[in-house]
C-alpha cells in the first residue's frame, strides 16, 4: 500500500498496480479496497488497477471529525489522489457507496471521467437495505473468530445469497475485520456509524437524481444483485429508461452487494472495459 496526504491534512492509503487503462475502484461503506482483489485477479494483467481506501477505512487513517464521513469530502478525497498521481481522467468502478461516490465526482469533474460502472447502487437506496445495515455497522461482532461469523452469516444471509459458502463469506468478513485474542475488531472507525445516523436524519429527503443525471455522456454499466435491499428492479428500470445505453447486469443469487468474482459479473466488467478501450 502507498500513501498520500489529502488537503486537510489526512493520510489515505492506496494501491497502484499495473499499467494500461486506469481504473480507479471505489469500496462501500465500511470497506477497502480489498473487495477488488476480484478485478485484479481477472484483469489486472490489461489495467493499471487504483484502489482507495477511504478515509476511516482499512489502512487509512481515521479523521478526527466524523461529520468528515460523507460523500462529498471522500469524493474529494478520491479527485486529489487523482491529482496525486498525475492522472487526468480515470475509470471508476464504484461499489456501493463508491457508486455515489462515482456520481458526486460526476457532478464535480465529469471531463475527467472515462466511464463509471455502478455495483449495486443508484439514486434511490431502499429503507430496508438501510435498516439491515444499521444493525452492524460500527457494531464490533460478538462471534469470537472470523470462522464463527462466517458461518452465522451463511445461515442468516442465505435467502439472499444462496450458495455463498461460510468459506466464501470469511473471505469477505476478513476485509473489514481482524482477529484479535480480545475477539474480533473492525477495520473500520466505528465513528462512522455515528456520522451514517446524522446524515441520515439530516438528507433524508435528498434527490440523489441529479447526481445521476451529472453522468450524462459518460459510458455507463450498472451491477444489481438480483436480490439486492438497496437497490430495487424498479429503480434498477428507471436508471435504464434515462440511460437507455447503460449496460444493465443482473446479477444472480446475489444481495447487496455482488462480489465481483461471479461469472455474469466479470463478464459485465469485461465487457465495460472493452468498451473504454481506445
Amino acid at each position: 500500500m502507498k500513501r498520500f496526504v489529502t488537503s486537510d491534512g489526512l493520510g489515505l492509503a492506496y494501491a497502484d498496480e499495473g499499467s494500461g487503462l486506469p481504473l480507479l475502484c471505489l469500496a462501500g461503506l465500511t470497506r477497502n479496497g480489498e473487495d477488488f482483489d476480484p478485478v485484479r485477479d481477472a484483469f489486472g494483467a490489461d489495467l493499471r488497477l487504483i484502489r482507495l481506501d477511504s478515509r476511516g477505512r482499512g489502512a487509512s487513517d481515521f479523521d478526527p471529525d466524523p461529520a468528515n464521513y460523507n460523500v462529498a469530502v471522500e469524493a474529494r478525497d478520491a479527485l486529489e489522489l487523482l491529482d496525486h498521481l498525475g492522472l487526468e481522467r480515470v475509470a471508476l468502478l464504484g461499489t456501493s457507496r463508491g457508486g455515489l461516490l462515482s456520481m458526486v465526482m460526476a457532478a464535480a469533474a465529469r471531463e475527467r471521467l472515462i466511464g463509471v460502472m455502478l455495483n449495486d447502487i443508484g439514486p434511490v437506496i431502499e429503507a430496508e437495505g438501510l435498516a439491515r445495515i444499521l444493525t452492524y455497522l460500527g457494531v464490533r461482532p460478538s462471534a469470537p473468530s472470523l470462522d464463527m461469523l462466517a458461518a452465522a452469516t451463511a445461515a442468516q444471509m442465505r435467502p439472499q445469497f444462496p450458495g455463498v459458502t461460510a468459506a466464501m463469506w470469511r473471505v469477505f468478513l476478513g476485509r473489514t475485520l481482524r482477529e484479535t485474542p480480545a475477539g474480533l475488531e473492525l477495520r473500520y472507525d466505528p465513528a462512522l456509524r455515528h456520522a451514517f445516523l446524522a446524515q441520515s436524519d439530516a438528507g433524508e429527503q435528498t434527490d440523489l437524481w441529479p447526481l445521476f443525471d451529472a453522468l450524462a455522456g459518460v459510458p455507463l454499466a450498472l451491477l444489481r444483485g438480483a436480490n439486492s435491499d438497496i437497490l430495487s428492479q424498479a429503480t434498477a428500470e428507471a436508471m435504464r429508461e434515462r440511460r437507455p445505453d447503460m449496460a444493465l447486469t443482473i446479477v444472480p443469487d446475489r444481495g447487496h452487494v455482488p462480489f465481483l468474482d461471479e461469472p455474469c459479473s466479470q463478464d459485465a466488467i469485461g465487457a465495460f472495459l472493452a468498451r473504454l478501450a481506445p
